[in-house]
C-alpha cells in the first residue's frame, strides 16, 4: 500500500508521549500513530454494530408486527392472492 506524508501539529509533551510509547513498543512513531488511528477507527465501526443492535432490540417487537409472514405461507413469502370464485385462468 502507498504511503501517504502527513503533517501534524502537537504540542512537545504529546510528542514525547508518543516517542516513548512508540519506543515501548519496538515501533516506529509513524508506526505508533498509524497503529493508533486503526484502532480508533475500528472502535468507531465496533460502536456503530452496537448502536445498531441496540435500535433492532428495541424495535424487534414492532418489525416483526410490520413484517411477520402471514400464518401458513413461507419466510419472505407473500400468500397467494384468494381465488375463491374467480375463473381458472
Amino acid at each position: 500500500m502507498a504511503k501517504t506524508q502527513l503533517n501534524v501539529r502537537v504540542d512537545e509533551a504529546t510528542a514525547d508521549a508518543a516517542r516513548e510509547r512508540a519506543l515501548q513498543r519496538g515501533v516506529s512513531v509513524n508506526r505508533y500513530i498509524e497503529e493508533l488511528v486503526l484502532r480508533d477507527a475500528g472502535e468507531v465501526g465496533q460502536t456503530f454494530v452496537e448502536a445498531a443492535a441496540d435500535f433492532m432490540k428495541q424495535y424487534e417487537r414492532v418489525f416483526t408486527e410490520e413484517f411477520a409472514p402471514e400464518p401458513g405461507t413461507a419466510a419472505g413469502h407473500t400468500a397467494p392472492p384468494d381465488r375463491e370464485g374467480q375463473p381458472d385462468a
